[in-house]
């Protein structure tokens, strides 16, 4: 392996950017590559779901020269105005600020991103057809995205991979829409972003696509299952916490139900993972002892093909906000929200950076380190 000016990446490692859904606590995930790109880690793949997939598709389909100002411009469009400084007033006063801030969202939508359906029969029990099976209307995230995503560029020879995850509505399996391919547009990312009944489903050919959040929220899965041969360096950037007090409260209740239902599972994908290694780094180790009669070339390919190796680093960024345990935080588009979630995802990377623990020495034998965002 060639080494690398970049300090960060000397082994010239593969970089993996795995980013979940949250909507509006999306900007923390933006914040996060604020800090990549300034330091030149340049994500080979992002694996995106809901608005990871969306912010997945501003980074791939941009030149690297214009990737964080694509992504700071859907921000921008989507940040709703705050009706006074959020950095002057008392946290009483912001929390009844967004509270508002909410409201208006709910009533009216995100310019650029949803419209309320105004004359739709399906909040009062009618038939509606499929697309149209839901309380907004996500045309204008269309139109944004085909406004700043080059998708031709994304899915050129020289673009990072980009894989979206959507969630079939007949069959219930889980979709991977993949750059690779050659095929990818807006209408793949509005689909990984469909969450009923906000969003109806989006028509790919013949199939109806819902939001891969409903599926898996965390697609680190699709990573585990294709990883290439030779060490690989994962970001994976949490935005809702498994973990928390016991609620006490209607609001406190409706958040912690949020928080697990799309919380990431990847402990238990990472444990599968690192059990699947030892297996396969066993099988090697046992067919090593056979006489040399008793081994075949088709058994040296297969055991090849394991690839079992390599290492995978997992650096693990959560966002820690409370948002005062709101359940419709994903929904706070509050402009000084944003650049909060923005400017803490930022800093939060910078911490990782500086730890940089995945240059410190492995063991050749470890499948996979987790390196938890050191303290601040």
């Amino acid at each position: 392996m060639a080494l690398s000016d970049n300090k960060l990446n000397p082994n010239n490692l593969r970089i993996v950017l795995v980013l979940q859904g949250g909507g509006a606590l999306g900007a923390y995930q933006a914040g996060v590559y604020q800090a990549l790109h300034e330091h030149d880690l340049v994500p080979d793949w992002i694996v995106g779901t809901s608005i990871g997939a969306i912010n997945a598709a501003l980074i791939a389909g941009n030149p690297q020269a214009n990737r964080l100002q694509q992504v700071k411009a859907f921000w921008d469009r989507v940040s709703h105005p705050d009706g006074l400084d959020m950095s002057y007033v008392t946290d009483e006063q912001r929390r009844s600020n967004i509270w508002l801030n909410t409201v208006d969202v709910v009533m009216r939508g995100v310019p650029g991103f949803f419209t309320p359906r105004l004359f739709s029969g399906f909040p009062i029990g009618m038939k509606v057809p499929p697309e149209d099976a839901s309380f907004y209307d996500t045309t204008p995230l269309c139109e944004t995205l085909k406004e700043l995503v080059d998708f031709d560029y994304l899915n050129g020879p020289h673009g990072m991979r980009l894989t979206v995850n959507a969630v079939d509505v007949r069959s219930g399996e889980l979709a991977h829409f993949d750059s690779l391919d050659g095929q990818l547009c807006a209408d793949h990312v509005r689909a990984s972003g469909s969450l009923p009944p906000a969003f109806a489903p989006v028509r790919i050919g013949e199939q109806l696509f819902w939001d891969g959040g409903l599926y898996s929220n965390t697609p680190l899965e699709s990573v585990l299952a294709e990883l290439p041969k030779g060490d690989t360096l994962c970001f994976m950037v949490d935005l809702w916490s498994a973990e928390g007090a016991a609620p006490e409260t209607m609001d406190e209740v409706q958040t912690r139900q949020k928080d697990i239902t799309y919380a990431s599972r990847s402990r238990r994908h990472i444990d599968d993972y690192a059990a699947s290694h030892a297996l396969k780094h066993k099988l090697r180790e046992l067919y090593g002892r056979l006489p040399e009669g008793a081994r075949t070339d088709e058994d040296r390919r297969e055991l090849e093909a394991m690839g079992v190796d390599s290492i995978l680093h997992i650096v693990r960024l959560p966002y820690a906000g409370h948002d005062w345990h709101m359940a419709a935080k994903d929904v706070n588009f509050s402009k000084g929200s944003i650049e909060w979630r923005w400017d803490q995802g930022y800093r939060d990377a910078l911490r990782a950076l500086k730890h940089a623990g995945w240059l410190s020495h492995v063991a050749e034998d470890t499948a996979v380190v987790v390196h938890e965002l050191p303290a601040d």
